[in-house]
């Protein structure tokens, strides 16, 4: 369980700064209470964490053998994708992600003028919507068809919390230092680490 723990905390830490969720809290949180935007895009994020953590345990039916290549495979791809993409970003402090959140939130049904319970339906309809077939779910996924589901859910809320805080306390002054290219390149070098440790694992089997 605190493999799995660890995992899922650090995977997620990596990941999610810099990420569009991230910065679709950065943007919430310029505009409305932190306290209403952590909190509505905190549950946002535990839920998909449930939910992507379920569809873990149900492909864990299959047998483990297949799970295992499977879990590897997905690792090693995402983190060959990151990389390649980390390459072709440049070098400085990235706005993409940025300004597809203001975007998103501009485009946002509730984006007036709103009562507590907006502000709280607005972070969390807009983070889950953008946290639904990102790396990070999938990443999540094929831990927990892998790993503790328990210890998954645990560190990856954990992971999701720690960025939500960030991105809601500093985040602009974050964003505004490190690079999306510096931050890919990590979560790329990470997945790969996991896939190279599931496979010395699946050796020893």
């Amino acid at each position: 369980m605190l493999t799995a723990f660890t995992a899922g905390l650090l995977l997620i830490t990596v990941s999610e700064l810099g990420d569009k969720t991230f910065f679709i809290a950065v943007v919430l949180s310029m505009r409305h209470s932190r306290w209403l935007v952590f909190t509505g895009v905190a549950a946002a994020l535990a839920a998909m964490t449930i939910l992507s953590v379920v569809m873990g345990q149900a492909i864990a039916f299959l047998p483990a053998l297949w799970v295992d290549i499977a879990t590897i495979a997905l690792f090693a791809i995402f983190g060959c994708k990151l990389l390649y993409d980390a390459s072709r970003m440049p070098d400085r402090p990235g706005v993409t992600e940025c300004q597809e959140a203001v975007e998103m939130v501009d485009k946002s049904i509730i984006n007036r003028r709103k009562q507590q319970w907006g502000v709280f339906a607005e972070a969390f309809t807009l983070t889950f919507l953008a946290e639904w077939g990102d790396r990070t779910q999938f990443a999540t996924i094929a831990l927990a068809a892998d790993q503790s589901a328990l210890g998954v859910t645990l560190g990856a809320i954990l992971g999701h919390m720690i960025c939500a805080a960030i991105a809601v306390l500093g985040g602009c002054l974050i964003a505004g230092r490190i690079s999306e290219r510096t931050i890919t390149g990590l979560g790329g070098a990470l997945f790969l680490l996991f896939a190279a440790i599931a496979w010395v694992e699946l050796q020893w089997v």
